[in-house]
């Protein structure tokens, strides 16, 4: 949890500073319940991510590294350069794609489960969506026809109580997002987003389900995002939340604070804490070295890595057309 906070601080310094283009969603708040679902599955299981989605590779596994370079658009970035801060995708530890669509990982992560059980392997697909993401169309039917073929995904909705700056009471006639699951004949359950030991647990039940082929789960993490919607906009000025509301979550919500408490708690030492905030720091200062020092895609390289002609010597035009 740690490593995404301070990975997201570092990455809003140096957006400020002119060195990430484009936008930048930050998942600060929400670190329990990537880190904790995330720690029920597999090395070898798939995930999709969300637009928010810097957090998820990290707790899946990535190095920071590379996902601070693909940030900066640089070539050892985790995709080339070519993704950005909204398509992190890294295939070695089972990230599928990240998508800057709302809602869009939920198809691509119904897909893989459906490969799996065509490939008869016992993977999982675990699947990040936000609260806004329940009202989009392939929400209803993914989790349909997960429901109907028993496929081993779980669906996990971050609910951080807005979309952009709707709040959950403006765009849901049913709040409680949990009680969308019996209508597509699976389980559906509501944990506490900030306790990253209940998100955990509730994960790997889902887990365990979905392996024996008991199908598919939808989890709702109740969350609460800490920063604004991007950096290309602003709470204060949009007023779609208060000041209030916002220090109060931080204050007594705060999930990597509520779990260094617990850790104290159960007799853990104080100093190995410490120990690991100044290991995680310097891992993003190497992190942060790592991508400044990265070159940039050369020009000629912008069509690597696009689609092409299997044909040579013919464009994709001139094919289509044939066919």
């Amino acid at each position: 949890m740690l490593r995404i906070r301070r990975f997201e601080e570092e990455s809003m310094r140096q957006f400020k500073g002119g060195r990430i283009p484009g936008f930048l969603h930050t998942s600060v708040g929400q670190e329990a319940a990537i880190v904790g679902a995330c720690l029920a599955i597999g090395d070898n299981d798939a995930m999709t991510g969300t637009h928010r989605s810097h957090g998820h590779p990290i707790g899946k596994g990535a190095h920071l590294n590379a996902l601070m370079a693909e940030l900066m658009g640089k070539e050892d970035g985790i995709c080339k350069g070519r993704g950005g801060s909204m398509h992190f995708a890294d295939k070695s530890v089972g990230i599928i794609t990240e998508s800057a669509i709302v809602g869009g990982g939920i198809p691509l992560a119904t897909g893989c489960a459906f490969s799996a059980k065509v490939r008869g392997v016992d993977q999982v697909t675990l699947c990040f969506f936000g609260d806004g993401a329940v009202n989009q169309g392939a929400f209803h039917e993914s989790l349909n026809m997960a429901s109907l073929w028993k496929l081993a995904v779980i669906y996990l909705c971050e609910n951080n109580l807005y979309a952009f700056t709707t709040s959950l009471a403006q765009s849901h006639g049913q709040t409680d997002i949990a009680l969308r699951a019996p209508g597509y004949g699976m389980p559906g359950l509501t944990v506490d987003g900030q306790d990253v030991s209940a998100v955990y647990e509730a994960v790997a039940r889902a887990v365990n389900r979905a392996r024996v082929g008991e199908g598919p789960t939808l989890i709702v993490a109740e969350t609460y995002r800490f920063d604004d919607h991007s950096f290309r906009s602003s709470s204060r000025v949009l007023g779609y939340r208060s000041t209030e509301e916002v220090e109060r979550h931080k204050r007594d919500r705060d999930p990597i604070l509520l779990y260094r408490n617990v850790l104290l708690e159960e007799g853990e030492n104080e100093e190995n804490l410490i120990a690991i905030e100044d290991e995680v720091t310097d891992a993003v200062k190497q992190a942060l070295q790592f991508a400044l020092a990265s070159p940039m895609p050369r020009p000629e390289t912008l069509p690597d890595y696009m689609f092409k002609s299997s044909l040579p010597g013919q464009s994709f035009a001139a094919e289509l057309e044939r066919s």
